[in-house]
Parts: structure tokens; sequence; C-alpha cells
């Protein structure tokens, strides 16, 4: 009999691609994973390896610009957030069917934040993506989700790391992925030629972008544009402390860490890479474990 897996996965933007290879590594090594909790990026790749499809979204994210992903970005340039997220989820419905939560194989849980009732929301039932939409929801960047009488964004701001909605099951191991660990970067090497071209690639998609934005909100000669640097750096800080706090206070059995240095939070070009780093520290984690 398998050894059963009870997995959290944090939030991190583009870190979270991590979580691909950490999942695919814990399969590997013969795991079974009947419950995954996850915030953001978490909540996003958990739930897609719940609806089984975590081979074709894992194709459609390392091919970002085969699939021209920032056409797919509907700017809304709203008080509440520049993107609306509505073409990106659409078009991955094309391939990603949604589900209740409930009917799922697996146990599923994410977390979002009510900014306006100021609590937590926990999502164990109901649409699967209406819940991602929810916990991915980076204020400022994506528009939150209306509720009848709350405003839901990204899970990060109360709950990065979910351990404590973990389901678990006696006999069961707690594994926990933190894509916003305070290590130096550790990953396997990989082919410099390439990543120039994917990087160069990407480099003119954001040029794009940026033109996009300042011919609809147009920016003095002198202001610089440090607006996501800015909300990336505060939200960042304000998430890693929470996690440290939830960390302390939840042991789990196995702790996979990965450098918040290892990518930007919108460094999606990296996809490729990102798997392979989750694989690698899945596999060092997972070595240590036996050792014990």
């Amino acid at each position: 009999m398998k050894q059963k897996v009870s997995l959290v996965l944090s939030g991190g933007g583009a870190r979270g691609i991590a979580h691909i290879g950490v999942i695919e590594e814990i399969e590997k090594q013969g795991f079974e994973i009947f419950s995954v909790a996850g915030t953001s990026m978490g909540a996003m790749v958990g739930g897609i390896y719940a609806l089984g499809k975590m081979e074709a979204y894992k194709n459609w994210i390392c091919s970002l610009d085969k699939f021209k992903v920032f056409s797919l970005i509907d700017f809304s340039f709203s008080i509440q957030g520049l993107v609306k997220g509505d073409k990106v989820f659409n078009k991955m419905k094309e391939f990603i069917p949604d589900v209740n939560i409930e009917d799922l194989n697996i146990f599923y849980t994410a977390v979002a934040a009510d900014i306006i009732n100021k609590e937590e929301v926990v999502f164990t039932k109901g649409s699967i993506f209406e819940a991602i939409r929810a916990s991915i929801s980076i204020p400022t960047i994506f528009t939150p989700v209306k509720t009848d009488d709350g405003l839901l964004v990204d899970g990060g701001v109360i709950n990065n790391i979910p351990i404590n909605h973990a389901h678990r099951t006696p006999g069961d191991i707690l594994i926990v992925v933190n894509v916003n660990a305070n290590i130096p970067v550790d990953k396997p090497a990989i082919s410099k030629k390439d990543n120039e071209i994917k990087r160069s690639i990407y480099q003119k998609k954001i040029k794009d972008f940026y033109r996009h934005l300042h011919k609809t909100h147009p920016i003095s000669k002198t202001e610089k544009l440090g607006y996501f640097e800015l909300m990336n750096k505060t939200i960042s800080l304000m998430t890693y402390h929470n996690a440290q706090m939830l960390l302390d206070k939840y042991k789990p059995d196995i702790l996979i860490n990965i450098s918040r240095n290892s990518s930007s939070t919108y460094d999606f070009y990296k996809a490729e890479e990102l798997v392979e780093i989750g694989r690698h520290a899945a596999i060092k984690s997972l070595k240590e474990f036996y050792k014990k």
C-alpha cells in the first residue's frame, strides 16, 4: 500500500509553477496524494492536479509564447485591479473542465481573503474555478471576486501556506511546499542558450505590456514605473512573515523549500526551469526524509 500524503502548496506567483515538479517527483517516488490544500498559485496547481489535468496544464504553462498568453490578458484598468482574468480562465476551460470540489477524487481546499468582512474564506465545495479565481486575485493586479456581501482577493494576504486546512487521515504524512523560502537559489543545470531565448521573447512581451499600460495610464517623464515592484515586495514581505508563523506552529513531516529568489512573481517565461527547480528540491527533501 502506498504511503498517503496530505499536500500543502504555498502561493508565490510564477514560483508556484515549481509545485508541478514537486508533485511529479512525489508520485514518482511512490506516494499517494489524497489531499491538497493551496493558496494562490498553490491553489491553482493543486486544483489542476485534483482535476487530473496536470499534464495538459504543464504543457500549456511551459508554452506561454506559443499560446500567446499576453494576448489573453484582459486589461480592466479599474481602481480595483489591472486585469480581469476572464480571458485566461476561459482559455483554460477549453482543456480543463470546471467541476464542483466535492465531486473530485481527492480532497481539495483553496484559500482566499474577504477584505470587506476581514476574514479568511476557505473553499471546500462549489466550483473549483471560482475557488481558484478568488485565491489568485493578487491585490491591485487582478480584479477581486465579488460575492453577495464580500470582496475576495488572494488568500496569501491572510494565509499563504494553509497548513491548518490540510485534510488529514491516520497514518498519512504532511508535506508542505514553500516557494518563498529565504534560502539561496538551488537548481539543476539547464541550457543557457534555451533560457536566453525564452528570456528575450518574454522581455519583448513585457515591453508590449508596459507600452499598453502607458497608453492607457500616461505617466510623466519624471515618474518611474515602480508600481509592480513596490506591490510585489510589499505583499511578499507580508506573506513571508505570516507563513513563518504558520510553519512554526504546524510542523510538517516534510518541508520542501524553494528559494523566493528563484524567479520574480511574474516570470512565467521560466516555467520549464521552475518545474525542474521544484523537482530538484523535492528529491533533496525526500532523500533527507528517508534518512530519518
